[in-house]
């Protein structure tokens, strides 16, 4: 799109008319974008300079959580924040509109992007293209229902616990979550969750990734975290070959003791199988984190983000935040938080860095880690959103438990949709870069992707290996989606 715009085969006009056509075709059903600036965006277009941008016209949407614009709504899901204006762009999202892309609106997220399914009682659930009746995922879950859909070629996602891999895999799409430090933060703030969640992009090509990542990586000095940057070039490191045979550890068993599909199962076997018969050592290794204990630290954080969030939102708002204010996990994770000590916030965080350690020596054997990208294909819609009752019980439990059952009960309100995905939460704590690639279609037609895992900084070799596994039979692309048929 780009080139043809360059090359002033197409005015840049044409190809946003174009994403709002298809956004007015599918949204009714898929419900991926939430808000959307037709008007504005066909304003702006015809005032843009194409020479030194290299994405000049370039349609784009963005996640309705962190990537800000300024003057539009940004509502994170949240009832509390339905009228909420952001007042700049967020830093990702400057860098974006300084490469010349054109932002159509921002797409549908669960509140404050804590669930792995996105329907939010705010604006409603996102569905799969693939299947309406299910799930694209979350939180990035209107991301990838817009790009599998069509109305773009690729959306701002944000991975926090599997957010970008886990919609990819759903969808079928290429979701690369970068290394922590990789790309912009802020302003206001030097890190996301600890460091466990990153902004970076859902594509339906391995070379759009790659080129985003070209124009996203960053060192910034107010960042809590810094990675170096990429010495050479993404776009063109992803086109060369391995120098050597690989050698690659794979698992699928889940790391919390959950159920694992066949159809996962076979998804890694057949990338191993291929990778296998294409020269590579391939060894299935368990990597040595207690996966349990990292989910309860997980959550332990969790908590007191929510809670630190809530504290600062009814200072602005001047009240408290009741239990009607915000759906049962924000609820129970803010209740859970109040009582999380700073000792007990700090060891938790302390046990992210053993874990990093652990994938740190592993990766001195192991070129990639390969597990299942989610353990299962879309869940339906629904199935994991709680009931009225479920959630007046897990409220009215919440209050009455000590410290200790509170975060009990969080894994347990959690654990039905931690096994869907159980696999994605290592490298957000670990800071390690990882991938869902799209290689396999169940017997009832849903896509499921399997994750590779890089050490740290190791982008550019999981881009590497994508190119080659894009170019294989194995990757489904965009057939079986019925929204590509005829398009």
């Amino acid at each position: 799109m780009s080139e043809m715009i360059q090359s002033k085969e197409i005015k840049p006009a044409e190809f946003l008319e174009l994403g709002f056509q298809q956004l007015e075709k599918v949204n009714p059903l898929l419900n991926a974008v939430v808000h959307e600036r037709k008007e504005k965006a066909l304003a702006e277009v015809k005032e843009v300079n194409v020479k030194g941008r290299p994405f000049t016209g370039v349609p784009l949407l963005l996640k309705n959580i962190s990537q800000a614009i300024q003057g539009e709504l940004l509502t994170s899901g949240a009832r509390l924040l339905k009228e909420n204006m952001a007042k700049q762009d967020s830093h990702f999202v400057k860098r974006l509109r300084e490469a010349g892309f054109q932002f159509m609106g921002h797409t549908n997220t669960p509140e404050f992007g804590l669930k792995n399914i996105t329907e939010p009682v705010l604006h409603g659930p996102a569905r799969n293209p693939w299947n309406p009746d299910h799930s694209p995922g979350g939180s990035s879950g209107g991301a990838a229902a817009a790009v599998a859909s069509g109305i773009v070629p690729l959306a701002g996602a944000s991975d926090g616990g599997g957010s970008i891999r886990i919609p990819a895999s759903f969808t079928g799409l290429f979701g690369l979550k970068p290394t922590r430090g990789r790309t912009p933060v802020g302003p206001g703030t030097g890190r996301q969750w600890q460091g466990a969640a990153i902004d970076f992009m859902l594509s339906k090509s391995v070379r759009d990734s790659a080129a985003m990542l070209d124009m996203l990586q960053v060192l910034q000095p107010e960042a809590a975290f810094q990675t170096p940057l990429f010495s050479g070039i993404y776009s063109e490191a992803v086109m060369k070959d391995f120098k050597k045979p690989l050698r690659i550890a794979f698992s699928v068993q889940s790391p919390v003791d959950t159920p694992v599909s066949g159809e996962a199962v076979h998804a890694v076997e057949k990338v191993s199988h291929w990778l296998e018969e294409a020269g590579h050592t391939v060894e299935e290794v368990e990597n040595g984190v207690d996966g349990i204990q990292l989910m309860r630290n997980y959550y332990l954080m969790n908590s007191g983000e929510i809670a630190s969030v809530m504290h600062g939102m009814e200072n602005m708002l001047g009240r408290p935040i009741t239990k009607d204010d915000v759906e049962v996990e924000t609820w129970l994770l803010n209740q859970a938080g109040k009582a999380v000590s700073a000792a007990e916030f700090s060891a938790s965080l302390s046990a992210w860095d053993i874990a990093a350690a652990q994938m740190a020596e592993l990766h001195q054997t192991y070129d990639f880690y390969i597990t299942p990208a989610t353990a299962y294909a879309a869940p339906e819609i629904g199935e994991l959103t709680h009931t009225e009752d479920e959630k007046e019980k897990l409220c009215d439990q919440i209050d009455k438990l000590a410290k200790k059952e509170q975060q009990e009960l969080i894994y347990e309100m959690f654990l039905p949709s931690l096994t869907y995905t159980p696999f994605s939460q290592l490298a957000n704590l670990t800071g390690q870069p990882a991938m869902s690639v799209p290689v396999h279609v169940t017997e009832e037609k849903l896509p499921i992707g399997v994750q590779v895992m890089a050490g740290k900084g190791e982008e550019h070799r999981l881009l590497q290996l994508a190119r080659h596994l894009e170019s294989s039979d194995l990757w489904i692309g965009i057939n079986g989606n019925p929204y590509f048929e005829g398009l």
